[in-house]
């Protein structure tokens, strides 16, 4: 009677879980949808900054911006890991840190030296257990981050990046290819490479590659300095947003397989305890008919 008392228990519990389990499915559903509404509606601007710093690396500017500039020598490289601030999603944030670990590795290999800023609590939490140094952190962003949040951390590898402490940005971050599949990826946000994007078809047909004019108000140095910040700050800022449907999407898909899994495991459970209850009155008959007959 103790061992069906037992399974009868572990079937409770199973179902009480599988109760939070899809709540938390629902909701996950939920917030990646308004997730998705924001990262498409930050698509716009973050692509056309992108195009517009590119094209100006392009362009034959008689004032080069340093961030137009690859260093002569790299000796060290900064990395923008972007993580989600809680877990129960499956993978998603370790598989970010393999790849952020594998492009530093290749860094290391050649004596080059790595530092890390991390968004998200999950990164934090990763690389100070690692080992790395992380030179700026952020993370309580929520599920509708705005970008003045994240200006500080971003300021301290802009500002690492001029001082020449850093030779290199890297961000990596999730990319969100659909709901089942997210995609953890590692690319360089400085020294910006013009051939990093594709220009427009149309923007092709007017001008080739390479000769871009532009006219600058006030001048080249004022507008650059303050454009390229803002790529940089854009291109961090989307990134998050898009981890955070990521995220969203992951939990989802995680929680449902949880739910899943306790199905499963509560028809094994279900089939013992009818096993061991149909043992049980059998026994019973027998201690019956074993008394009777010894009457």
């Amino acid at each position: 009677m103790a061992a069906i008392k037992d399974i009868k228990s572990q079937i409770g519990s199973i179902k009480n879980t599988q109760k939070i389990t899809s709540a938390m499915q629902m909701v996950a559903a939920s917030k990646m949808r308004r997730s998705q509404e924001r990262m498409e509606a930050g698509k716009p601007y973050a692509r056309k900054i992108r195009e517009v710093c590119h094209h100006t690396a392009n362009a034959n500017l008689d004032y080069r911006h340093p961030y137009l500039v690859p260093r002569e020598q790299v000796n060290r490289v900064g990395y923008i890991v972007i993580s989600s601030d809680r877990g129960l999603c499956g993978g998603l944030n370790i598989n970010v840190f393999k790849a952020a670990l594998k492009d530093a590795q290749t860094w290391r290999d050649q004596g080059v030296g790595v530092a890390f800023c991390t968004i998200g609590r999950q990164a934090a939490s990763f690389f100070r257990q690692y080992g790395g140094e992380v030179m700026a952190s952020e993370d309580g962003l929520g599920d509708a981050p705005v970008a003045s949040d994240l200006i500080g951390s971003i300021k301290v590898m802009l500002d690492a990046y001029d001082e020449g402490q850093l030779d290199r940005l890297v961000l990596v971050s999730n990319e969100f290819v659909n709901t089942m599949t997210q995609q953890p990826t590692a690319r360089t946000l400085l020294p910006i490479d013009a051939s990093d994007v594709e220009p427009d078809e149309k923007e092709e047909d007017i001008l080739p590659k390479g000769h871009w004019i532009y006219l600058y108000e006030p001048d080249a140095r004022t507008l650059l300095d303050t454009l390229l910040v803002r790529y940089v700050e854009s291109q961090v800022y989307q990134a998050v947003v898009e981890n955070i449907a990521c995220e969203q999407a992951a939990r989802m898909i995680a929680m449902k397989n949880a739910t899943d899994n306790g199905s499963e495991l509560i028809n094994d459970l279900q089939l013992l305890y009818n096993k061991e209850r149909q043992a049980a009155i059998t026994q019973e008959i027998n201690e019956i008919v074993g008394g009777a007959a010894a009457v």
